[in-house]
């Protein structure tokens, strides 16, 4: 579905997932604040790791176009161990601030999921201008 994208949309399609994450954090750290102090700091850091995850993605993904005589296999097998620990650690982070603070872990897995939720949202209105959703 997303390999008949055009080369450009791919980076304007992050930017503006990384916008509108911005802009729903910011909405849900005031109504977390409402709720709990440390809720709103979480939605922040919740929001902040997802995007410095995309960010870790990107550039891993750059560097792995360049080395280009690798297999097909090599690569995702390279790019699947690293991301895999980059969300082991985004899990033990969550983890440990629900277990320190619950109000705090809720926010960061609140923030989480806002992000993923503005993921999906973004990329579902390009594949639809695009005309691939049936």
């Amino acid at each position: 579905m997303l390999e008949n994208l055009s080369p450009t949309t791919l980076p304007r399609l992050l930017r503006r997932t990384v916008l509108s994450a911005i802009v729903a954090g910011a909405v849900g750290f005031v109504i977390g604040v409402m709720i709990n102090p440390l809720a709103g700091l979480g939605v922040v850091i919740g929001v902040g790791m997802a995007i410095l995850n995309l960010r870790f993605l990107d550039r891993q993904v750059a560097r792995v176009e360049i080395k280009g005589e690798q297999s097909t296999k090599a690569v995702r097998r390279q790019l699947g161990s690293n991301t895999m620990g980059r969300l082991a650690v985004m899990t033990v982070v969550a983890v440990g601030a629900l277990v320190l603070d619950t109000a705090l872990g809720i926010g960061i897995v609140a923030g989480l999921v806002i992000y993923q939720i503005v993921f999906v949202v973004n990329v579902l209105s390009v594949v639809a201008k695009q005309g691939d959703m049936k």
